[in-house]
């Protein structure tokens, strides 16, 4: 049994570490394996040729397919609100919400995508930042992927989403801030030494390519926590050369294939890319990179925020970032569903 505290840099926060709970009772919620779906929907508003909640035809589109969210949480239109009363404050919340879609196939995951397809999808990833931060009311892009009922996904159909807000998200000004803290104090890149220190141990290093690296992170908060991400320091996807972004796509591959095959079954989590925000400021200290924070601790256990994490703020892993890390190692980087 042991008890550890592990530094956060980006997050600048303790992440507690007791790998023995994890084989505690337990009598919660538990998940179960999906049954297969077909490579077509009817009722499904993201298959080709379907009509989608907004009243718009889907194209007969195969690969990579981007449209503007029909139920969009920010709105380039959005009215000033009416003022608020006392110490409170807002503001409207202007933006645009876009969705792309991976593949025409209703049935395929990010993971079964071959990686000439996800190089596809970064591209458009790109394509889309470029455009988005123009908007002069534009400070930041969220793009991110719910995967799995086990975090509310909505549509099985494999995609995306996009919010362009007028608004930094909190995680990212934090790590911006850290980033900042950690230049000024080291005079060098923060994520470029979290890189390097997790290539002298090597432990938590999943993949590694040229211009790509895949590792749990020594300071994970949850169990199978993956970073993927280049290199070299980009402050956004969008100035990645082609060949840092084919060796993106391959890193991204290889780690979607080990979460598929740790129980052979799709693996949920949540994909979302840290970038830097895009409201001016010049952000040298950032580094560009994707997070996973999946909710599973075993196949069919969740992982809860509770007490520590929405109570006191700070994460309590119930797992050895050395453990999982060895765990996603050992699999195969074949997809089970090939074999």
């Amino acid at each position: 049994m042991a008890w550890e505290q592990r530094w956060h840099p980006l997050r600048e926060e303790w992440v507690i570490i007791a790998s023995h709970r994890n084989n505690r009772p337990w009598s919660g919620k538990t998940t179960d394996k999906i049954a297969s779906k077909p490579d077509y929907d009817a009722d499904c508003y993201l298959c080709p040729g379907n009509t989608r909640v907004g009243g718009h035809e889907n194209p007969q589109y195969d690969g990579v397919f981007s449209f503007d969210n029909d139920h969009p949480c920010v709105g380039m239109d959005s009215p000033e609100p009416e003022p608020a009363s006392g110490i409170y404050k807002n503001q409207p919340a202007r933006g645009k919400a876009r969705v792309i879609c991976y593949s025409a196939k209703h049935n395929l995951t990010l993971a079964e995508l071959a990686v000439n397809e996800i190089d596809d999808l970064l591209a458009e990833w790109q394509k889309q930042y470029t455009e988005l931060s123009a908007i002069p009311d534009v400070k930041h892009i969220l793009t991110f992927e719910n995967k799995g009922h086990e975090v509310g996904v909505s549509n099985p159909h494999p995609h995306c989403q996009i919010y362009a807000n007028n608004f930094v998200f909190k995680t990212i000004e934090t790590e911006v801030n850290a980033s900042v803290n950690y230049r000024a104090k080291n005079d060098c890149n923060l994520f470029s030494d979290i890189i390097k220190s997790e290539k002298e141990d090597g432990r938590r290093v999943l993949y590694e390519n040229d211009n790509a690296i895949a590792f749990v992170p020594y300071f994970a908060r949850y169990a199978y926590e993956v970073y993927v991400a280049p290199k070299a320091s980009h402050v956004s996807i969008a100035s990645l050369s082609e060949a840092e972004r084919l060796d993106l796509s391959a890193a991204l591959k290889d780690t979607l294939v080990r979460f598929d095959n740790l129980w052979e079954m799709s693996f949920p989590y949540v994909m979302v890319l840290h970038q830097a925000p895009t409201d001016g400021d010049y952000y040298r200290s950032y580094h560009f990179h994707i997070q996973f924070p999946p909710p599973l601790l075993k196949p069919n256990l969740l992982k809860f925020l509770a007490g520590p994490e929405i109570g006191g703020g700070n994460f309590l892993s119930d797992t050895s970032p050395e453990d999982k890390a060895a765990e996603l190692i050992a699999v195969s980087n074949t997809h089970f569903s090939l074999k």
